[in-house]
């Protein structure tokens, strides 16, 4: 398989998500297909990434999608950066829509052997995600102020203390 084709499964694969057809984006993923995701303790098998990932992102932000900035292949793997986009219009790992926009950066690595993803490796900026959809907040500059001032006062503080 050349690197051309195998740039075009993954391409392919990822447009059929974005245009929220899940039935032909797992005809993309070999039976034995695992991804490999943060925040998870163990890969993933097929099954467990089509309701983990797939089914739950496409759930959340049901007009998501991929706009790739890089597409560099070598041999059978593919490796994807870009940003995903999208409106939180569905439920969020409990999390009830916000009807917020979001905008996360990611790097993804696939694996092809057979036309198949057999493999995936996923980063994506999920702190930014969740700072977007209001579940963690960012401080403000006058947070950030005060906290600073707050802090050099106790440093201050202690110095006068030690030299006294």
């Amino acid at each position: 398989m050349s690197t051309e084709q195998n740039k075009s499964i993954v391409l392919q694969m990822y447009k059929t998500f974005d245009q929220g057809n899940l039935e032909q984006a797992q005809e993309f993923l070999a039976p034995n297909f695992v991804a490999y995701i943060p925040g998870t303790s163990e890969p993933l098998n097929r099954e467990a990434f089509i309701q983990s990932v797939l089914m739950v992102f496409h759930s959340a932000f049901p007009d998501g999608h991929h706009t790739f900035a890089d597409v560099i292949a070598e041999t059978e793997k593919v490796v994807t950066r870009g940003t995903f986009t999208g409106t939180h219009s569905g439920e969020l790992l409990g999390i009830p829509p916000t009807g917020k926009q979001i905008t996360i950066p990611f790097f993804h690595i696939d694996r092809i052997v057979d036309d198949k993803l057999v493999e995936h490796w996923g980063q994506s900026d999920l702190l930014s995600l969740m700072q977007q959809v209001g579940i963690i907040l960012v401080p403000g500059p006058d947070l950030i102020k005060r906290k600073l001032y707050f802090a050099i006062a106790s440093i201050t503080s202690e110095f006068q203390r030690k030299v006294s």
